[in-house]
């Protein structure tokens, strides 16, 4: 994969981000400032040929920075609609938790039906479309922590970590040769993707498969621990994920190890503990690994 040329670290995050464009949802990564988020969302722009966009949010981020405002024009004595930062088809949404609940939810029509809304005009987005959202998770002063509400539009939360000892050797190699991100080369055009995304839509999905995952759903929201169980939208992010990750691994139908692989990343943003599970020690991610081995896995 060209991508993990230029960007080093875990080699299965930016398969999942692929996962998520091709499946048509939304990023949330949650990391310590500078182990290559922005670096990630720009290389994955650049090889696929993607107008790449980037806001960086902070307090004073209006609503109309990011979906774009109408402007008067005295000429014409018309208003027109000046774009925003949301009118590109990769779009960094850096530090969110940095902006007011206003701008967040400002993001939420965008993320979840591709438009826009403007004093009474929609306007549609490019696509692909994918907003590639970052924050940190050990900074809290001056923030706004995310909705349950916006949570549950990104498809997965993904954490990037430190990268092994060879892999930043590789890094510094890297800069120093000048393989950046700046000299990526697309593989592939917008046009291709959105073909693949089509293609990835028609994966198969047996009835046992859709049954798997409404278990593994279902038993989220009957494990008291957890405050809410997944939603709906869980269940079919889920679905799309699985035949996503089954089409990139060269399959046209979905198995059990395709939903295992992409589970815990889609659910475990959408699910909290209970605060007598906190002080218990229990773990979100640890919980899913058993709810998943309850759930009847199916045998074709």
């Amino acid at each position: 994969m060209q991508i993990n040329e230029y960007f080093v670290g875990q080699k299965d995050i930016a398969e999942n981000v692929l996962i998520c464009l091709l499946a048509g949802g939304h990023v949330l990564l949650e990391d310590v400032p500078g182990v290559g988020k922005t670096t990630l969302a720009r290389i994955i722009a650049n090889s696929m040929d993607c107008d790449f966009g980037r806001i960086q949010f902070t307090p004073d981020t209006l609503p109309g920075d990011v979906i774009g405002t109408s402007v008067y024009n005295a000429k014409t004595g018309e208003f027109s609609y000046r774009e925003g930062a949301v009118m590109h088809q990769i779009l960094l949404a850096d530090e969110i938790n940095r902006t007011s609940p206003k701008t967040q939810a400002s993001l939420l029509e965008t993320m979840s039906e591709g438009k826009v809304t403007v004093d009474g005009r929609t306007y549609g987005l490019p696509q692909p479309f994918m907003v590639i959202a970052t924050q940190n998770p050990v900074e809290f002063l001056g923030t706004y922590p995310l909705p349950e509400a916006q949570m549950d539009r990104f498809m997965m939360r993904l954490s990037l970590g430190y990268p092994e000892a060879s892999e930043e050797w590789r890094l510094a190699k890297n800069f120093i040769s000048g393989k950046t991100v700046d000299t990526v080369k697309s593989v592939c055009t917008s046009e291709d993707v959105i073909k693949i995304k089509g293609e990835v839509e028609k994966v198969s999905l047996s009835d046992n498969m859709i049954k798997y995952i409404q278990d593994i759903v279902r038993l989220t929201r009957e494990e008291k621990r957890f405050v809410l169980g997944a939603s709906p939208r869980a269940m079919l992010a889920l679905i799309r994920t699985s035949q996503a990750k089954a089409y990139l691994s060269g399959r046209d139908f979905v198995k059990p190890d395709d939903v295992k692989a992409v589970a815990i990343n889609v659910l475990h943003h959408r699910l909290t503990l209970l605060p007598e599970a906190k002080i218990h020690g229990d773990d979100v991610d640890r919980l899913l690994k058993e709810l998943m081995v309850q759930a009847t896995i199916p045998f074709e």
